[in-house]
């Protein structure tokens, strides 16, 4: 017994040696914070409040809002997905720690053996066996490691679909309101243009116009009814988008109204190195890396020899009656073995380790350059929006009086004509609608930037 600890004791000081010589595994570094330096464009500010550390809450005034937003966080089927990996991970993680302790295996044999003309022999041995995989190169280390890794990508995953769908919520429910107030102008213009063929046949009939202006501005009236189903159709498609991001069967929203919505004006972007802690998909990212990083240093481990202990003990014996008599045996080994003639598949799946991890390097600067990109084109839809509200506004002012004025003129002045009439009321319905949709696009422009700063969870 003695011989044989000598014999591991051996073995084991001989690779703690080996691995004295050098370091084979490596510890990981986070990338250096200058890779997100830089990434706003035309934002130079060294000011670090960003509106990511606002909760959506606070975002979103709108109470049916954020109704609808706490029961697609409730219901999402996408984010309970998400939930279900990082369990599953989770597992994975668990699996990876208890890989550094010994198994124990619990055996019972029972053997007939003999020979021609000899009685047979039956052998009852019942025994305990255990394996020990001594983790001296970091091997079981960086697989935990690399199994960590993996978990908190996981859970980045789902923070960044949790962001993403707030954010759809909120650019479906503001999409919803602008198709309600679309809506409701084109009736209301409807019931107008209703008024002027009743005027164009009174005109007709005093000989104002001709029957000709009567045809047009039927044929104006028609055009703004042949819309109204387009609008529905678009309507009832958004609901029911919005009832599956919610998790449940399509049904009416219930919402309110555009003119309510009140957008954001302190739209603080902090610094761009931020991004490295406030998206969830840059973090997700950086993980992916960790991950790949560690796995090359499971990789590189298979170069060394691999020290293992096998230990088993337990009772042998021929006659139960005197089993537990002088029937104990055991046995310990230490074994050190050291790879040889799969030196070129260790090799290639270094190599391809190493490859991946450069991919995964690729990945995450990929993810801050298109980090950095939502954020200022979010910044600068914002600004267009508000600078396309000014001229809107002053556009509509115009186009109301001209179609003021054509119809006095229409009535007094042989000069002009319904198509005058036609122009300008066409003309103001369509600045209308793009009105609507300048409204809109201001409003997302603000869920556009909330998310790209990585806010929402």
């Amino acid at each position: 017994m003695n011989k044989i600890f000598r014999h591991i004791a051996i073995t084991f000081l001989s690779a703690i040696l080996l691995a004295s010589c050098g370091v084979v595994t490596k510890t990981y570094k986070q990338p250096e914070r200058s890779l997100a330096e830089g990434l706003y464009r035309d934002v130079n500010g060294t000011d670090s409040i960003t509106m990511a550390k606002r909760p959506w809450q606070e975002l979103f005034s709108d109470q049916l809002l954020q109704q609808l937003i706490q029961e697609g966080l409730d219901q999402n089927l996408d984010l309970k997905s998400a939930v279900e990996r990082i369990n599953m991970a989770q597992a994975t993680l668990k699996q990876s720690k208890l890989a550094v302790y010994p198994s124990l295996n619990a055996t019972a044999t029972v053997t007939l053996s003999g020979a021609s003309g000899s009685p047979a022999a039956t052998i009852w041995q019942p025994y305990l066996s255990s394996v020990w995989e001594v983790d001296i190169w970091g091997k079981l280390k960086s697989s935990r490691k690399a199994a960590l890794a993996s978990y908190l990508q996981t859970d980045a995953a789902r923070r960044a679909i949790q962001t993403a769908l707030i954010a759809n919520i909120a650019n479906s429910y503001y999409t919803l309101l602008a198709l309600d107030e679309q809506l409701a102008i084109t009736r209301q213009t409807i019931q107008i243009r209703e008024q002027d063929v009743e005027s164009m046949t009174l005109l007709k009939e005093s000989g104002v116009v001709t029957g000709a202006a009567v045809v047009q501005s039927q044929a104006n009236l028609y055009s703004a009814e042949v819309s109204i189903p387009d609008l529905q159709k678009s309507i009832r498609e958004t609901e029911n988008a919005l009832c599956t991001l919610l998790g449940k069967a399509s049904g009416t929203i219930i919402r309110g109204k555009l003119a309510q919505q009140v957008p954001q004006t302190d739209l603080k972007t902090g610094v761009s190195s931020q991004l490295l802690s406030n998206r969830p998909d840059v973090q997700e990212a950086e993980f992916a890396l960790r991950e790949a990083f560690e796995n090359v240093n499971v990789a590189k481990t298979a170069f060394y020899p691999s020290l293992s202990l096998t230990a088993s003990s337990g009772i042998a014996s021929t006659n139960l009656t005197n089993f537990l008599e002088n029937n104990l045996f055991y046995s310990l080994i230490g074994g050190l073995t050291q790879p040889i003639f799969n030196h070129g598949q260790i090799k290639a799946n270094h190599k391809i380790a190493q490859a991946k991890q450069q991919e995964a390097f690729n990945s995450f600067k990929a993810s801050l350059l298109i980090a950095g990109e939502e954020v200022s084109n979010a910044l600068y839809a914002y600004q267009m929006a508000t600078e396309k509200e000014l001229s809107r506004t002053k556009q509509l002012e115009a186009l109301e009086k001209s179609v003021e004025f054509t119809k006095e003129l229409l009535q007094y002045s042989s000069a002009t004509n319904y198509t005058d009439v036609l122009t300008s009321e066409q003309s103001l319905l369509t600045a209308q609608l793009a009105s609507v949709n300048d409204q809109v696009e201001k409003l997302q422009a603000v869920v556009a930037l909330y998310r790209a700063l990585g806010g929402g969870w």
